[in-house]
């Protein structure tokens, strides 16, 4: 099993920036990718952000590209998303998720078998 916890969310006005963190721990070996995704209150979860454990290969939804970064820390099995330049519609409960297996289909949630709490993102306008 891998335990993935979030931290780092909060309240920031438009424009501004914020910083999750994922951190995992247990089996980490078994994991190849690593992803954000994010639900907003009547919406479906949907994908941010994903990157490859082994290569660092990111992946970015068009709605965020530019202006978020992913990154990961293999030597302490962290994984960062750096959100600038944020807007309200960016609200919503930011979850991480791991998958094993083959790299593929990683747009999709339910390809994930491992998954945080969740960290709540406020966007004020």
């Amino acid at each position: 099993q891998v335990q993935l916890v979030e931290s780092g969310g909060g309240l920031v006005q438009a424009g501004g920036s914020l910083r999750l963190s994922c951190a995992a721990s247990g089996r980490t070996s078994s994991v190849t990718t690593m992803g954000w995704f994010r639900q907003a209150p009547g919406k479906e979860r949907e994908f941010v952000s994903r990157v490859t454990w082994s290569d660092g290969f990111t992946v970015y939804a068009d709605s965020v590209k530019g202006r978020f970064t992913i990154s990961r820390d293999n030597a302490k099995n962290t994984m960062a998303l750096q959100m600038n330049s944020l807007k309200p519609e960016d609200t919503a409960v930011y979850y991480c998720a791991g998958k094993k297996g083959i790299v593929a289909g990683t747009r999709d949630p339910m390809k994930y078998d491992y998954w945080g709490q969740g960290t709540q993102v406020t966007v004020a306008s």
